[in-house]
């Protein structure tokens, strides 16, 4: 993998780059649909290459691992050739759904032991299998096992976790540098930052990081029930010890206005589940807004969803129309809302892109924020 930086806002620390894989580049900021499962629900693979134009999807270890399964991905040849997505993919290590859905678990040096949220079968997740893992599934970025600390983790517990993430981190570096990849092509390994609230556990893990030397890196246990100012706050202490040569992701963030304020602290790359879980439950990021459409005030209101936005399902169907989908629980109702919702979050990001270039990022990001966060 290999990012080169294109350029970067004057008054913010917001910038613009190029990542390039084999399987195609990604220009940053960027945004990544989840598709958990090995697919972004409910949307076609065509709607998401032409009209939501995503550049990268992300996979998960946990769930991948658990269905279909190693031995069939294996056999498929990787996640690319299973699913029929010829553009890059990311991997998480799956360790935020271990500690998140798995029946019970537990931590050991060794690594997490865990139940399946499935079928109750036991499993362990070591920092070696788990990056054998992701070589079997084939992502083109693949992410360090680590324990995602609680946002109101005391700073005893978050101390403790820091330095089990940091001891399997090594481990999981060595395993990735002492294997190949399986199908041909090259795959890229992001360690992630953690450290909770505390800003010297932060400074320390940042740090920590910065020294690998790898091709990216990540930051991760944000967005995790710690207050918003308090993300930003970490965001703003990691950027200056991060190296600017390498792109950054912020995993699991987040709000449209999230993403534009990660944006202006130096962040390039962002997943996260809320276009697609509040499109299947009515609710629809706009330019406007946010809106619920299952409200009664739209039953009648027959403009497009999204007077600015960019995909097809804006401009084809109504306020009316999709509220009536979704009160008449017609399945259709969620592609919809799911379409639309990534292809705002996609154009956003590349909005973002161009204010970026023409110097002027930082006041339009004020004034987009103030937007976003209306409720219509």
């Amino acid at each position: 993998m290999k990012f080169t930086l294109l350029g970067k806002d004057p008054l913010s620390e917001a910038r613009t780059g190029l990542i390039e894989t084999d399987h195609g580049n990604i220009e940053t900021p960027i945004f990544m649909p989840v598709g958990t499962v090995g697919s972004v629900k409910g949307v076609y693979h065509k709607d998401l290459r032409e009209d939501i134009k995503a550049g990268i999807i992300l996979g998960n270890t946990y769930h991948l691992y658990l269905r279909p399964g190693l031995d069939v991905l294996r056999k498929a040849g990787g996640l690319h050739r299973f699913t029929s997505w010829e553009r890059p993919i990311l991997t998480d290590s799956g360790g935020f759904q271990v500690f998140s859905l798995a029946q019970s678990r537990k931590l050991t040096e060794e690594g997490c032991i865990f139940q399946s949220h499935i079928d109750g079968s036991r499993h362990i997740f070591t920092p070696e299998n788990n990056v054998d893992t992701q070589r079997i599934i084939g992502a083109d970025i693949i992410m360090a096992l680590d324990e995602c600390c609680p946002g109101d983790a005391d700073y005893k517990y978050a101390e403790k976790s820091l330095n089990l993430t940091e001891r399997w981190l090594k481990r999981c570096i060595k395993r990735f540098d002492e294997t190949e990849p399986l199908y041909g092509y090259s795959q890229t390994f992001f360690p992630i930052v953690q450290g909770c609230i505390y800003p010297d556990l932060r400074r320390r893990a940042a740090e920590n990081v910065a020294s690998l030397g790898r091709e990216g890196c990540a930051i991760g246990g944000l967005a995790v029930g710690e207050p918003t100012e308090k993300m930003y706050e970490m965001l703003e202490l990691v950027h200056p010890i991060l190296p600017k040569d390498k792109p950054r992701y912020l995993m699991g963030v987040g709000t449209p206005a999230n993403l534009l304020e990660a944006i202006g602290r130096g962040v390039d790359m962002f997943d996260c589940v809320m276009p697609t879980r509040n499109g299947r439950n009515a609710m629809l990021f706009t330019s406007e807004g946010t809106m619920h459409i299952r409200n009664r005030k739209w039953a009648d209101d027959f403009s497009p969803l999204d007077p600015e936005g960019t995909s097809f399902v804006d401009h084809c169907y109504s306020k009316a129309y999709l509220r009536h989908l979704f009160i008449s629980g017609e399945m259709l109702a969620a592609q919809i809302a799911t379409e639309h919702n990534l292809a705002f979050y996609l154009n956003l990001v590349s909005k973002a892109r161009e204010h970026i270039a023409k110097g002027d990022f930082l006041q339009w990001k004020n004034a987009t924020v103030k937007r976003l966060e209306t409720k219509l």
